[in-house]
């Protein structure tokens, strides 16, 4: 079952009638992609806290993750600010009753989970399944049918949505995603990421990006931010489409490029010369750090996940430009499409390109332009 699914959901909630008081945990697991419910579990725990509660439905999420699905990539989803905040890093767990049950957690959690907090009303699955088990457990009625965690193969299959034919999904949120312009790095090929030179574009580079400003212009009124990587070619690249569009900049942490380590400035041949094991060895895992240090697609991925998530949660319903790099550009493309992680390798991104991407309040993507320049003619409004 394992193999079937490459990214996967928990969402867990615990509760108490009284904190303390009796309680109870829910927990699901579902494919990232169609929400389709993997497995599920809940149980009566006695009296208990609230967070002892939370605790214990997120260990349960992390046991039926390693039941059927431990090779897959992990979001774990919960309307616990304390256990989210906890878990990644940020708060200290002081009570003596947490931590036994961060420990339990954090041995079960695969390295890079991704930590999300929800608002309780988007978490009404795992809230239904623990208050079925309170209930059972003071002789109520059940009030709902229970999903058994029965073979994937048996399930049937979520039918997809066409985006476009489907009913009215709301604003989207837009993301105009600009590549930088040319550099001597991407005229000779060479690696250029966040860890090495920060090159600045060329007289290519200028040339390039001034079209797409032109490009972009009549665009203006309906562009409501303009963000952009921190590295120099992103930053000059963003300085003058916003000329163009009468607006700031603003600078984006999330948006730079991935890291490579000691390939950083050398061509792809030179690094084959040189590292030609380390080059094998990342060109055949997504897992591997190029240049020792560098980062990982897989780390990128989750990196550029929660740069999408805070910025759709920050412009809800607006458009969104944002100049980034090939990387990120990338990685999006193939969140928008429900694509596996290796289709970055089939992608391919000019300098100076427009990718455009709307995202609904489900969830819902839909992929509206990749790789187009000036001189082609192509439609980018809402």
């Amino acid at each position: 079952m394992a193999g079937q699914f490459s990214s996967v959901v928990i969402e867990a909630d615990g509760g108490s009638r009284g904190n303390p008081g009796q309680a109870a945990y829910g927990a699901v697991l579902m494919d990232a992609r169609s929400g389709q419910v993997i497995a599920e579990r809940a149980e009566h725990i006695g009296v208990a806290t609230n967070n002892v509660a939370e605790y214990r439905g997120l260990i349960a999420g992390l046991e039926l993750y390693n039941e059927h699905t431990p090779d897959a990539e992990l979001e774990v989803r919960m309307d616990s600010k304390l256990v989210v905040e906890q878990m990644s890093g940020n708060w200290k767990i002081k009570h003596p009753d947490m931590k036994p049950l961060a420990m339990a957690a954090n041995r079960l959690a695969p390295f890079g989970t991704t930590w999300t907090w929800i608002p309780r009303e988007r978490n009404k699955h795992a809230d239904a399944l623990l208050n079925e088990a309170l209930d059972a457990a003071t002789g109520k009625p059940s009030k709902r049918t229970r999903v058994a965690e029965v073979p994937v193969e048996e399930q049937p299959v979520p039918q997809a949505r066409m985006v476009g034919w489907s009913k009215d999904l709301g604003a989207p949120t837009t993301l105009i995603l600009v590549r930088h312009g040319a550099t001597d790095h991407t005229t000779d090929k060479r690696f250029s990421g966040r860890g090495g030179h920060d090159p600045a574009l060329n007289a290519d580079g200028l040339a390039q990006v001034r079209a797409v400003a032109d490009w972009l212009a009549p665009l203006a009124e309906e562009i409501d931010v303009l963000l952009s990587s921190p590295l120099r070619r992103t930053r000059e690249t963003a300085e003058i489409i916003a000329a163009g569009l009468s607006h700031e900049v603003q600078v984006d942490e999330g948006l730079a490029e991935a890291a490579f380590g000691t390939w950083e400035g050398l061509t792809f041949h030179e690094v084959q010369q040189a590292y030609p094991d380390d080059l094998d060895a990342w060109l055949g895992s997504l897992d591997v750090s190029p240049g020792g240090h560098g980062d990982s697609f897989k780390e990128m991925d989750k990196t550029v996940r929660r740069t999408r998530d805070r910025i759709l949660a920050t412009y809800p319903g607006k458009s969104v430009l944002a100049v980034t790099h090939v990387t990120p550009i990338k990685l999006l493309v193939r969140m928008a499409l429900g694509a596996p992680l290796d289709a970055v390798y089939r992608m391919e991104l000019a300098p100076a390109s427009v990718t455009v991407i709307s995202w609904f309040e489900d969830g819902t993507a839909s992929l509206r332009l990749f790789n187009a320049r000036p001189m082609e003619s192509a439609f980018i409004g809402r």
